[in-house]
């Protein structure tokens, strides 16, 4: 992906202006200058610059005015400060007040090229950043998260509690429960859903990588380290960063993100200079942290920093209600994902589905509809379509399964229902024998057909002799 890239040069020294343009002109930029502040105001208001390099110190509008200007009017410019030897202060007040980076004169050509390589990469970043916060606004809007058991609809509710607020949050939930897609919807219903969401997974990258992640790390840091790295937080500046697996973090990285939830101020590694960024906090586990904090392998009062706003997000086997949904909604999509026609699904089957555990959670279950989408020959997935370890399960009662609603149910009637259905189900395995069929329900043949008598069921074919 290629953005156009115009930089704008301003310094009231000839020599400055004229070396710096050779150098950007050469390096293939589009280069404008001006001499003055008022001048690249004028300049700024007629074309658009992604960057302008400008001198701290000149006559009438100094670099920090012009700055000022730039974050009022025109905010999405980086702007990098050009600065003398007594001014370093200055720069670095400057980039508190939102300047990109800074460069100290004379300033030297690979030092000018890499602050605009991280300039451009930036850009770039947010250019994707605001294709895909368009498409995600959509899909992280309540209605788009399935589920509308009352677990569910509690999470929605403390969502729209904490969502505009800056606490931080911690998001419980085994595994393929879905709890990034919490954080998302968190995200993108917040004042910050125009700025980036960052996730990071704490538990996939190497200890000795994820504080140069995090953090960032200066040019020369380690081995390896050629140029200057930002961390994730930096990158998340005025959004949101989403720390997944936050219980694989080491003993050294949680005092140092304990200090930035404190005081929201970090070093690079390799670095000495403070670094202050305005990043929202929402972290995730499927472990048990309090118990982590027992065995002394996670620290208490980073756990409480984390444990501001808690959300529990329910496994599946914990509303089973939202199976029946969650199947219609993955049936469409990998339908029309491949291109392949919609499928039904039977009663049994999905009975069968709901009695399953679902120790992979959502995440399973769209990895089993999928399979089926795939391999179901016909219109309706049945019985003998499922994985052998569902289709042996049978669909206990619940007030979910019998349909209870909030006037409650009629538990006699439920009852004789469900006995009639057992006592057809006997005979029908024991092939109408109604001793077979009795013992099949620890009953006394005479007492089944008394029951049979009194319910006046009909013994299915064959009969018994």
């Amino acid at each position: 992906m290629k953005l156009p890239f115009r930089i704008l040069i301003v310094d009231d020294d000839p020599g400055t202006l004229e070396a710096i343009s050779d150098l950007l002109k050469e390096a293939g930029y589009e280069i404008d200058v001006a001499s003055n502040g008022q001048e690249a105001i004028r300049k700024a208001r007629q074309n658009k610059f992604e960057v302008v390099i400008t001198d701290l110190s000149m006559p009438r509008m100094d670099g920090m005015e012009l700055l000022g200007h730039f974050m009022k009017h025109q905010p999405d410019t980086y702007v990098i400060m050009l600065t003398g030897v007594g001014t370093i202060a200055t720069a670095v007040e400057a980039m508190k007040q939102g300047a990109f980076d800074y460069l100290s004169k004379p300033a030297k050509s690979d030092e000018i090229l890499l602050v605009l390589k991280r300039a451009e990469e930036m850009m770039l970043l947010r250019a994707e950043n605001d294709l895909l916060r368009s498409q995600l606004k959509e899909r992280y809007c309540f209605d788009k998260i399935i589920g509308k058991s009352e677990p569910m609809q509690a999470i929605y509710r403390m969502i729209e509690r904490v969502a505009r607020t800056d606490s931080t949050i911690l998001i419980t939930g085994e595994s393929g429960t879905g709890k990034e897609l919490i954080a998302n919807a968190v995200h993108y219903n917040s004042e910050r859903k125009d700025k980036p969401f960052i996730p990071i997974n704490c538990g996939a990258i190497p200890e000795e990588l994820l504080e140069s992640e995090l953090f960032g790390h200066e040019k020369g840091s380690f081995t390896g380290a050629y140029r200057e790295h930002l961390g994730r937080f930096e990158l998340a500046h005025q959004g949101t960063i989403f720390l997944d697996e936050i219980g694989e973090m080491s003993p050294k990285l949680q005092v140092k993100l304990l200090r930035f939830l404190q005081e929201k101020k970090f070093e690079r590694v390799g670095g000495a200079r403070t670094i202050q960024v305005d990043t929202r906090i929402v972290a995730a586990t499927n472990k048990d942290l309090e118990k982590m904090v027992s065995a002394g392998s996670f620290r208490e009062d980073l756990f409480y920093r984390l444990n501001v706003i808690p959300i529990r997000v329910p496994p599946l086997r914990e509303r089973i209600e939202d199976i029946p949904l969650l199947i219609q909604h993955f049936l469409k999509q990998h339908s029309q994902k491949k291109d392949i026609p919609l499928k039904r699904i039977s009663k049994a089957a999905l009975s069968a589905m709901q009695a399953y555990s679902w120790p992979g959670n959502v995440r399973e279950l769209e990895n089993a509809i999928e399979r089926l989408v795939i391999l179901t020959e016909g219109d309706e997935i049945q019985m003998e379509d499922l994985p052998q370890r569902m289709a042996q399960m049978q669909a206990k009662p619940s007030f979910s399964t019998i349909g209870i609603e909030g006037g409650g149910i009629d538990l006699k009637g439920t009852l004789e229902e469900l006995e009639n259905s057992l006592i057809l189900e006997a005979l029908k395995k024991a092939g109408g024998v109604k001793n077979q069929a009795a013992k099949l329900l620890g009953l006394n043949r005479t007492t089944l057909i008394e029951k049979m008598k009194k319910k006046k069921l009909c013994c299915p074919d064959p009969p018994d002799k």
